[in-house]
């Protein structure tokens, strides 16, 4: 059996697909990009000498089957789907890596005792329809995607139309959850700038941080803006303001890598010369520990409210995400770092603010990620960039952690 290519080379067959001419990749759930991503990923597999199978929501799995058939599977991998313009890295490079990586071990080592697996899952991130994790989430049961089908996208397009576009039978996905999956370890970069600013080779994530995101929606009164005393305004924007500025002071005296954000805000009547009388903004908050974060809501939406009351203000907010942090897997952790250390590879344990598929595993099997640098923590861009040595050091590593778990006798339980 020849040697297959390297996750350089794969990463680069995949960069062609979905080609934007705004710059970078774009590839949706089941749309044309993503279905010749995917058909690619199963080339790519089959010629790694992999044994190739496609669920029903379009999750491609690439098999090397162990000899023991009753010990639960090491599956590794990540997703094909981008945003609107996303980079080369995201999502690709740990299926390109997984590739690799099997393609590696089946030709220096033959046949594991554990099943090994690699998976393209078809979306995570949430760029056509209004949700998330959609393989992942159906491999594992743990998304409750009642009413999903009929989800729309921005063209009006419902999920179960684009399913059936695609050439999947909707009404059949919920045979893709597995029970048989005992470890799930995924190979990403980071996504920001902490490993590159500490000139770090490999990140061993620890967890992967909970986040609950709000609408946040003020009631003021509008007026004319020459012609309202200051001190009888109801100023809808002055108390989102106050808000604004209350929520960046407090996540800084936090600290402890609590991070909130106030990314999209609406005003109205958004004209110049009247004074806003409703404003609405979103809030996401994030951290590694549920208790932390939730103390913390609870102290935002008192002073949210004491905001609105000094400007006669109503203030509602509503939460319409909360993930809960998911904690990797402490041995597979000490692993990736004594693998690590043997190589002469730098490493530090850091949390990943970034949803990951390894957070839907993480309550129904153990999990480890691995990250390498971005460069200038840059993502979701067409900037996006890793150099080649930082992808070889984390497919490295990956080989080795994958022959560790699925090859060695003492598997995962003694360890």
């Amino acid at each position: 059996m020849k040697a297959s290519k390297g996750t350089s080379e794969l990463l680069a067959e995949l960069a062609t697909i979905g080609e934007d001419p705004r710059g970078g990749v774009t590839r949706l759930l089941y749309d044309s990009a993503w279905r010749q991503a995917q058909q690619a990923v199963a080339r790519m597999m089959a010629d790694a000498g992999l044994a190739v199978a496609i669920d029903e929501v379009g999750n491609v799995y690439g098999t090397l089957a162990g000899s023991d058939a009753a010990a639960s599977h090491v599956l590794t991998g990540s997703h094909i789907d981008t945003v609107p313009c996303g980079g080369h890295y995201d999502g690709a490079l740990g299926i390109a890596a997984g590739i690799a990586a099997l393609s590696q071990l089946q030709l220096q080592h033959g046949q594991p005792r554990r099943t090994l697996e690699v998976v393209s899952f078809c979306e995570e991130e949430g760029s056509r329809f209004p949700l998330a994790y959609w393989g992942s989430g159906n491999v594992t049961g743990s998304k409750r995607f009642d009413g999903a089908l009929a989800a729309k996208d921005s063209e009006g397009i419902s999920l179960r139309e684009a399913m059936i576009g695609a050439g999947f039978e909707p009404d059949a996905h919920r045979r893709s959850k597995r029970t048989d999956i005992g470890m799930y370890i995924e190979l990403h970069i980071e996504q920001g700038e902490v490993m590159e600013r500490a000139q770090c080779d490999i990140g061993v994530v620890d967890a992967i941080c909970g986040q609950r995101r709000y609408f946040v929606a003020i009631e003021g009164r509008s007026g004319h803006a020459g012609t309202t005393p200051m001190a009888i305004r109801e100023d809808a924007l002055a108390a989102g303001a106050e808000m604004l500025v209350w929520l960046r002071q407090a996540a800084v005296e936090q600290g402890d890598g609590l991070v909130a954000t106030v990314g999209k805000m609406d005003v109205s009547p958004n004209i110049a010369n009247v004074i806003p009388g409703k404003v609405r903004f979103s809030v996401d908050i994030r951290h590694r520990d549920e208790a932390v974060i939730t103390a913390f809501c609870e102290r935002t939406f008192e002073a949210f409210n004491e905001a609105a009351a000094r400007h006669s203000c109503g203030m509602t907010m509503s939460c319409w995400l909360n993930e809960r942090p998911a904690p990797m897997d402490a041995a597979i952790q000490e692993r990736i770092a004594r693998i690590a250390d043997w190589k002469g590879y730098s490493h530090m344990t850091l949390s990943s603010g970034a949803g990951h598929d390894a957070g839907l595993f993480a309550p129904h099997c153990a999990c480890g990620m691995i990250f390498i640098p971005s460069q200038g923590g840059i993502s979701h861009s067409p900037l996006e960039y890793t150099a080649p040595e930082a992808i070889a050091r984390g497919t490295e590593l990956l080989t080795e952690l994958l022959y560790q778990l699925a090859y060695v006798e003492e598997s995962h339980e003694e360890i």
